[in-house]
């Protein structure tokens, strides 16, 4: 009986240990240090639709405040290149005070597109995320391509600042009334007030006072 025994113990070991062998010769076949190149495949989710999240607020409510925010997100993409426009092709006496003052402004709007981003993403939604789809869907008016006067310049952005306000306001209000208090929170704590700030650095530059007579 022990010697039964033992052989089917050596037996079931090598077949295992057999097993094995051919697992791991499999699995070494299917690695390779080689990019795999050219996949392609649908979306996973369609902009505009919803994945179902547990924050106890209705589907309605983020629904809403995803478009709401994904129109704020495309006009914030746009304000940001313009401020990186404007920061390449600052000239004049105030060059280097608003090549510094527009890079500045660019880099605190590209952490609002951040924040706007994954806010919709927080809500189950899709995220404005090409710079074509931000141009499809903005309401700012297009630059030309090549460089304008300083004045020209201050006037487009606080023109684009204003029009990005007006919908912030609006998304506070609707945001209030569906109960979506984190995007409201979002909307009035960070996005109004920065952008109230680089208004009023941009404004002060276009008041015409003289600097060396009273």
């Amino acid at each position: 009986m022990a010697t039964t025994t033992r052989g089917r113990s050596a037996s079931n070991g090598s077949s295992s240990s057999s097993g094995s062998s051919s697992n791991g010769r499999a699995a070494s076949a299917r690695r390779s240090p080689e990019p795999r190149l050219g996949q392609r495949g649908g979306e996973l989710q369609r902009f505009g639709s919803l994945r179902q999240l547990p924050i106890a607020l209705s589907a309605e409510a983020r629904t809403e405040s995803c478009q709401l925010l994904n129109e704020i997100l495309a006009d914030t993409t746009i304000l940001y290149a313009l401020y990186k426009k404007a920061h390449w092709n600052a000239a004049g006496p105030t060059f280097y005070q608003l090549h510094l003052l527009f890079d500045k402004h660019a880099g605190e709007q590209l952490e609002l597109v951040d924040a706007l981003a994954e806010r919709v993403q927080m809500l189950g939604g899709i995220s404005v995320g090409d710079p074509r789809h931000a141009a499809e869907l903005t309401t700012i008016e297009r630059a030309p391509d090549g460089a304008e006067e300083i004045p020209v310049v201050l006037d487009r952005l606080l023109d684009a600042h204003e029009t990005i306000i007006e919908k912030v306001r609006q998304a506070i209000d609707k945001t209030e009334e569906s109960k979506d208090m984190g995007t409201n929170d979002l909307l009035m704590g960070d996005v109004l007030r920065a952008h109230e700030m680089q208004v009023w650095f941009l404004a002060e530059h276009v008041v015409d006072i003289p600097l060396v007579e009273a």
